[in-house]
């Protein structure tokens, strides 16, 4: 039986015999396919294996139309992108955490943190009434949704469209503030761990 026959032989009975000899014989040049893609050879060998540990998984339900071959160097060319989009995604996210902690260390000197809470506090106080009454029982109460229609003898879906009101309103006022923000949200946090 020819490896193409062995694995849609193996798909449907998850023989481990038969997948540890398409392993074998596919391995090699799909790990230096992958390595042509992604320029790294222990990646290249994860990205490999991930694939036939995955393809072993779903052996059950695993129908493979086109060749073995083609199947797997299909499936190994589509990790290899998803390793690279997530490696871009990565250091994208290194730059911007790199750049925004330098700037973040000036945003938490306290005459930078009042002048964040002043403006927090101005945009708060110029909501609606209603809209900021349901703002500050949610966020400053800790009180569930229900429990603040309960209290104001309101509808949960008035308290839902009043705290997407306020959190618009609030996003577009502090939105220069954004990065101070998610700067010391992240902080707080990993202190807190």
């Amino acid at each position: 039986m020819d490896n193409d026959a062995a694995g849609i032989a193996f798909t449907n009975a998850g023989n481990p015999a038969l997948f540890e000899d398409i392993f074998k014989t596919h391995f090699s040049g799909l790990h230096a396919y992958a390595y042509s893609v992604v320029k790294d050879a222990a990646a290249a060998e994860e990205i490999v294996q991930n694939v036939f540990y995955k393809l072993w998984e779903r052996k059950n339900n695993v129908k493979i139309e086109q060749s073995v071959a083609a199947y797997l160097y299909r499936a190994v060319y589509n990790d290899s992108l998803n390793y690279l989009r997530h490696n871009k995604v990565k250091a994208a996210h290194q730059t911007y955490t790199t750049r925004n902690t330098e700037e973040g260390n000036h945003a938490t000197d306290p005459a930078s943190l009042r002048e964040l809470q002043q403006k927090i506090d101005t945009s708060i106080n110029e909501l609606p009434e209603q809209c900021r009454t349901i703002f500050q029982m949610s966020r400053f109460e800790d009180l569930t949704y229900r429990s603040i229609a309960d209290k104001l003898g309101i509808s949960v879906k008035t308290v839902e469209n009043q705290m997407g009101k306020a959190l618009r309103v609030l996003r577009t006022k502090l939105i220069d503030y954004l990065p101070v923000l998610l700067f010391l949200f992240i902080n707080i946090k990993n202190l807190m761990l």
